[in-house]
């Protein structure tokens, strides 16, 4: 059967990887333990960056959710009291910067958000010298360091997820996939990075420019790299509005198929839901935050506010959780770097997930294979750390 002509791959925002080309500085070098001392006994101040005011509906409508869910993690505050605070950023880097400055000048002891990588790294550049941690909601891992964390579902996270899976069940030899931008680089090192922790094999990579028509050039390449290395597994980068319905159609009509190679997707394929009929990802495994806990944030959040959250809100719960589950201690330090990281972690709305000393995170995901149009979990998300799945 010959190929329909694939569509043009979308040029829209991505919010699977919110990265930029410019020099991050706020994760030049690790610093000791930062962050603002408190009063846990009085009412402490929070920032939460978010992109509104852009004049983009889309970027306001996500804005608007992750205020409503950081709100909801503050009212779900016990043993701590926190004075939350939104400030605008428009979506630019600049006015990061500015706002980042006013909300630690009106008080603010700690700062969530803002999403966008450029915009999160400004902030913290912004407030480095103020001694105050930033909580991006950003999964770039390029900024996370010095007084900046990732709360975002990263890269890397979900390449160790599915690739230890793979190995467990067999499949060593494990291949990579990706677009030839910023993005692609962060995937195939975290897939390569995944296999070396793993104990799998990695047997190369693909680059594809990033176009409909370099995405078509690259299936030979693809092919050819799994037929001669024995490949098991194939981990994708891309998604439904990316290069990855194409690969899936070209690809089993060139006979890697996921019945004889095992497809893994690095980003969420039921989001829009109809990638999961797809007939070429039948069979493939992604990652999903843990299902019972965002389920119940779904109907919480919907009773309050009548709509569903955005996919990327419950990160802004989780990270004013966070906040207030270690002013809950009564630690005067509860907000410095020693606290953030502390090894037990947090139990967020997408699950368990903890903060580094490099200013990443873990998180823990359950693995799902899409059968018949639907995601099956086939392994579920850990509930703690140091168990199966992380």
């Amino acid at each position: 059967m010959s190929a329909q002509k694939p569509t043009n791959i979308s040029k829209t925002i991505r919010f699977g990887f919110l990265a930029c080309a410019a020099t991050f500085l706020s994760a030049c070098v690790e610093t000791s333990n930062v962050g603002q001392t408190v009063n846990p006994s009085k009412k402490v101040k929070v920032a939460l960056l978010v992109p509104a005011g852009t004049g983009n509906a889309q970027q306001d409508a996500l804005a608007a959710s992750l205020v409503n869910a950081a709100k909801l993690a503050a009212s779900d505050i016990k043993g701590a009291q926190i004075d939350l605070k939104v400030y605008s950023t428009g979506g630019s880097a600049s006015q990061a910067s500015l706002v980042a400055k006013k909300a630690v000048d009106e008080g603010a002891k700690i700062l969530v958000g803002p999403l966008f990588a450029q915009a999160a790294n400004a902030a913290g550049v912004a407030v480095a010298a103020r001694n105050v941690n930033v909580l991006s909601l950003s999964n770039n891992t390029q900024i996370a360091g010095g007084n900046v964390f990732v709360l975002g579902s990263t890269f890397e996270n979900k390449a160790n997820r599915l690739v230890r899976y793979a190995v467990g069940k067999g499949k060593r030899n494990v291949a990579a996939v990706a677009a030839n931008n910023a993005a692609g680089s962060v995937a195939l090192e975290a897939v390569r990075k995944a296999a070396s922790q793993s104990g799998a094999n990695y047997t190369g990579s693909t680059s594809y420019e990033f176009s409909s028509e370099g995405v078509v050039a690259a299936v030979p390449a693809i092919k050819q790299q799994v037929s001669s290395t024995g490949t098991e597994g194939l981990v994708f980068s891309s998604d439904s509005a990316g290069a990855l319905p194409i690969l899936a159609q070209l690809l089993p009509e060139n006979g890697v198929t996921s019945a004889k190679v095992q497809y893994m997707g690095l980003t969420r394929w039921d989001i829009p839901k109809s990638t999961l009929a797809i007939p070429g990802l039948q069979g493939g495994w992604f990652t999903l935050p843990d299902t019972g806990s965002i389920s119940a944030f779904r109907t919480r959040y919907s009773a309050s506010y009548g709509k569903q959250p955005h996919p990327l809100a419950g990160f802004a719960y989780d990270g004013v959780a966070a906040v207030g589950a270690l002013l809950a201690t009564g630690s005067s330090d509860a907000l410095t770097r020693s606290k953030l990281t502390r090894s037990g972690g947090f139990a967020g709305v997408n699950g368990v997930f903890r903060l580094m000393p490099d200013g990443t995170n873990q998180r823990g995901l359950a693995i799902a294979e899409v059968r018949e149009g639907k995601a099956v979990v086939i392994d579920p998300a850990p509930r703690g750390f140091g168990g199966a799945g992380l």
